[in-house]
């Protein structure tokens, strides 16, 4: 049977009696769990709801909404309406944005972890950089809550997701949420009165497939004419460095004229990804010290200050080169496709995968490849595979290339006026 209660107004509350003794509650009629609680010299907007835990029933939450002559009954049934929501999510009123003495916040554990663990352990900054934008942007407004608050209530977890895949993208949820998980194990090591089960657990993964942007040898031709038509001579280079040698342009970027080494033909990558711990070298080819070369004279040409430190200079305030993504209209891959391209071109190479994996500084699989020593391979079997690879790029122009690309890539020069040092001479 319908209630036969009117929905509380501004006018309906006005006549509403103030209590001789105690309280008492006019219930609203439309919005269920929407009261005045009338006293004998107030009346107070409140709203319940039952909040639960692991599924059973713990409390029946109250929330004061304000005073009635301070806010009116609209905007109190709207404030009701929200309370209702965060109830239903599973929010305990009043313990999400004060935490207990002691009870440690996602701010506090996030520095633990950033400190503790990716700072400590040699983390790469490129690694901490994500997990910084994961927790301080993405989960910026939960930053000062509870942590116990998350293992608690895994659906906001799961919720947050979906809103981040909705207005970022499935990456970028996924990524937050794998930080979030990392944060939140950590923690748990010092802080065992938090909820056990990661919350992260109840999250529905959205899938993730492996982009297969490379090119194989008949493409690498025409690849090489977009190259060779690029504006920025610098950018050219990096680009050309970025296929010879598989790697991040992260690592290229950042390569310092200190670490070459054209004697022993190797560059030294100090801080890839994963850190000083997992620091290599790269065994140059014929074409990549050609090409490392011609970077070294343009940067001396148009950065003649940042290039004394800088394979890759720029007018930045690093001095290198900092964004390397082009229009595709003008060069069809670069960045991570020409990464992919190394390991399709390798296989064109015959080039065993297990070399592969030396060359692209990659976690050796199986027991036996852990005996491995990859220095003592470099001056010899892994830069003989590396020229093989090279090779291929090299044959993807033809029997007839073009006059202007052959002369770039097989060449040296960039000027004309040039003057070549002599520990720049490809004799060294």
């Amino acid at each position: 049977m319908k209630s036969q209660q009117p929905p509380l107004t501004d006018k309906a509350i006005i006549r509403l009696p103030y209590a001789t003794s105690g309280q008492y509650k006019v219930r609203d009629a439309e919005l269920g769990g929407f009261f005045v609680q009338v006293g004998k010299r107030s009346k107070t907007y409140m709203v319940e709801g039952e909040f639960w835990r692991h599924g059973v029933r713990e409390i029946r939450a109250q929330v004061k909404l304000g005073d009635f002559g301070d806010i009116s009954t609209r905007e109190a049934r709207g404030k009701a309406k929200e309370a209702l929501a965060s109830i239903a999510r599973g929010e305990r009123p009043g313990d999400a944005a004060k935490p207990k003495p002691g009870e440690i916040t996602l701010r506090a554990a996030w520095e633990r972890y950033r400190d503790a663990h990716l700072i400590r352990k040699g983390r790469d900054e490129g690694t901490i950089r994500n997990y910084r934008d994961h927790i301080e942007r993405l989960l910026a407004d939960w930053l000062d809550h509870p942590l116990s608050r998350l293992g608690r209530r895994p659906a906001i977890v799961a919720e947050r997701h979906e809103k981040i895949s909705a207005d970022n993208g499935r990456y970028a949820a996924n990524g937050a949420m794998r930080s979030l998980r990392a944060v939140y194990n950590h923690a748990l090591k010092s802080n065992p009165d938090l909820p056990p089960i990661n919350p992260v657990k109840a999250v529905d993964w959205n899938p993730e497939v492996r982009r297969d942007t490379g090119m194989g040898d008949r493409e690498t031709g025409r690849w090489l004419h977009e190259l060779h038509a690029l504006d920025n001579a610098i950018r050219r280079e990096f680009h050309l460095l970025t296929l010879l040698t598989g790697s991040r342009p992260t690592a290229l970027k950042h390569i310092r004229i200190e670490h070459i080494d054209l004697r022993q033909r190797i560059v030294h990558i100090p801080k890839p990804k994963g850190g000083v711990r997992k620091a290599f070298g790269i065994p140059l080819s014929r074409p990549m010290i050609r090409c490392m070369i011609r970077a070294m004279r343009l940067g001396r040409t148009f950065y003649p200050e940042q290039a004394e430190f800088w394979l890759f200079p720029a007018d930045s305030v690093s001095g290198h080169l900092i964004e390397h993504k082009e229009d595709r209209d003008v060069l069809s891959k670069w960045g991570n496709d020409l990464r992919q391209s190394y390991r399709t071109l390798a296989q064109v190479a015959g080039v065993s995968e297990l070399d592969v994996h030396l060359l692209m500084n990659h976690s050796l699989p199986g027991v036996n490849a852990g005996y491995i020593t990859r220095d003592r391979l470099l001056s010899g079997h892994l830069r003989k595979q590396q020229e093989r690879i090279s090779q291929v790029v090299m044959d993807s122009l033809g029997k007839a290339p073009d006059g202007k690309v052959a002369q770039w890539l097989r060449g040296g020069r960039v000027e004309p006026q040039t003057v070549v040092p002599a520990e720049l001479s490809l004799a060294a």
